[in-house]
């Protein structure tokens, strides 16, 4: 059975996201427009953020990477690890699509995530987390 939790209300951040450049130079004004975490079964998660104003695909990754951060720390898993994620661009709305899983301990693999680093850079950042 998947479960669906969603975070909405047009929040606004001010600054740069955790993997923004330090030579970026233009304005970035961001709109987080919602994201939804969907459990795929007891450790394997699929994240959906949309977003305006990203700079990229690297902003609304981030917004991702928040979501998933807020998902894994409320269901008391320390630790996630990327599988795959898609981006796309319509209309100047920026739309990521991810894959995790999520665990209690440190994962196998090169993309692991810690999630108590990832959540304490979202809220540096502004980026809201589920």
């Amino acid at each position: 059975m998947a479960t669906a939790l969603l975070f909405s209300g047009g929040c606004a951040a001010q600054g740069t996201g955790p993997s923004a450049g330090a030579g970026r130079a233009e304005p970035f004004n961001p709109i987080y427009i919602g994201a939804e975490a969907e459990a795929l079964d007891a450790e394997l998660v699929r994240i959906t953020a949309e977003m305006l104003g990203a700079r990229g695909p690297a902003d609304v990754l981030d917004y991702a990477g928040c979501a998933l951060a807020g998902y894994a720390d409320a269901r008391g898993h320390g630790f996630a690890r990327h599988l795959r994620t898609t981006v796309e661009e319509t209309g100047g709305v920026w739309r990521a699509d991810a894959v995790y899983t999520i665990s209690p301990a440190i994962p196998a693999g090169a993309r692991t995530i810690d999630v108590e680093a990832q959540m304490s850079a979202c809220e540096e950042t502004g980026i809201p987390k589920l």
